[in-house]
Formats: C-alpha cells, sequence, structure tokens
C-alpha cells in the first residue's frame, strides 16, 4: 500500500479546501457582502458533501458481499440528503443559516465516521484516512466560521 499521497491527490484534495477558505475570510472580513460569502460557503459545503458521499457508492460497486455493499449504497445517499437539508434551511427559517452550517458539520463528521469505519474493513490507501481527516477539518473549521457570522 502507498503510504505516502499522491502528488496530484494531494494538490487537487488541498486545493478544494480554497473555496472554503476565501468563503470564510470573506465572510469574517466584509460586512458588506457578508450574505453572499455565506451563501457561497454554505453551497460549496454541501456540494463537497455530496462529492464525498459518492466516493462510498463508487467503492460499493466495488464491494462483493451483497449486504456491505447495500449499506454503502444507503450511506453514499445520505450526505447529498444533508447539503440539500442544509441548502433549504435559510430559505425556512430566520436562523436557517447557522442551522444549515451546523448540519453540514455534523453530516462532515459523520462521513468521516463511516471512512473511518469502511477502512476497518476494505482495503484502502494508507493516505486515505489521513487526508480526510485534513479535508473534513478544514471544511468544518470554515463551516463554523459560517455558524459564528450567521
Amino acid at each position: 500500500m502507498k503510504q505516502h499521497t499522491p502528488p496530484l491527490v494531494a494538490w487537487l484534495g488541498y486545493g478544494g479546501l480554497l473555496p472554503f477558505a476565501a468563503a470564510a475570510l470573506g465572510a469574517l472580513l466584509d460586512g458588506t457582502q457578508r450574505s453572499v460569502w455565506q451563501h457561497a460557503l454554505l453551497s460549496y459545503g454541501a456540494i463537497i458533501l455530496s462529492f464525498v458521499g459518492a466516493l462510498h457508492w463508487a467503492l460499493a460497486m466495488r464491494e462483493d458481499d451483497a449486504t456491505a455493499a447495500s449499506r454503502l449504497y444507503a450511506w453514499s445517499v445520505v450526505p447529498a440528503l444533508a447539503g440539500w437539508l442544509a441548502l433549504l434551511l435559510p430559505l425556512l427559517f430566520p436562523q436557517g443559516m447557522a442551522l444549515a452550517a451546523l448540519v453540514l458539520i455534523v453530516a462532515f463528521a459523520a462521513h468521516y465516521g463511516q471512512d473511518w469505519r469502511l477502512a476497518r474493513r476494505m482495503a484502502l490507501p494508507a493516505w486515505y484516512l489521513p487526508l480526510r481527516l485534513h479535508l473534513s477539518s478544514g471544511a468544518v473549521l470554515a463551516l463554523a466560521v459560517l455558524a459564528a457570522t450567521a
């Protein structure tokens, strides 16, 4: 098993944190456009959450055990549904933006937990879980800024 994250994977993964960081900084520093930055951060978080859920769909397709595959398929849609709910909350409630940020934070943490459980039963590259932890932590930190500025 490869111990180090392939360079392209590292560039793409950590590069994917740039929109989180930019939108979080915008929400903190640009009071005149704060709601734009908040919506940008919320939308990007929901999209990335959906993306990480799709990883489990791909792994389910490679699973020989039908029960395990069914669990992976079922879980793989949960992040997209959580992201969709998060996008709706600001439209439904006055404090919906802060609540949406919390939904995404919980969903990213839950998905990392699912990744950890998956890695215990399926051969994944040694670099996968550390990378997922770093990327999920970056997303959660940015979303915490969203919750704080909402």
